[in-house]
């Protein structure tokens, strides 16, 4: 697994996604971010989700959250470097759902995470979700496995 840090960005994964992002045309960008979150529920689902496309998810929700009060600008030096478009508000439950199915149980993900960087991992995933739903006082629950 290439991976450097617990942040939505800090793996091969999710640097070869903002790749696309950037390769893409503008009016081309907010589509790939949705078929992103659509492939972690809906090519996966209900079975095996691999870490590949796990982390793309992640790193796509992590794009529609910075777009909602509360959210964290993406790291400029892993994420995107091409200005996206304003996002439709039907990504942020898109986001969601394929955040939940991230941490869930046949998620490669969770298998793969260990140890005290899994904590640190799940809280990120989780202030993401929080963002999303509109719950930015919810950041310091303990997410569920951490």
């Amino acid at each position: 697994m290439g991976t450097w840090d617990t942040g939505p960005f800090d793996n091969d994964s999710a640097a070869d996604f903002a790749g696309r992002l950037d390769d893409a045309a503008p009016g081309e960008r907010e589509a790939i971010v949705r078929s992103t979150l659509i492939r972690a529920l809906e090519v996966a689902a209900p079975d095996f989700l691999d870490s590949h496309e796990g982390d793309q998810a992640v790193a796509a929700a992590a794009l529609v959250a910075a777009q909602c009060p509360d959210g964290e600008t993406v790291n400029p030096n892993y994420g995107p470097k091409q200005p996206l478009p304003v996002f439709g508000p039907g990504l942020r439950p898109l986001a969601v759902r394929a955040l939940d199915r991230v941490v869930e149980d046949g998620s490669e993900l969770v298998e793969l995470w260990e140890g005290e960087d899994a904590v640190e991992w799940r809280k990120g995933v989780h202030r993401l979700r929080c963002v999303l739903t509109a719950r930015p006082g919810a950041y310091e629950e303990v997410p569920r496995g951490a």
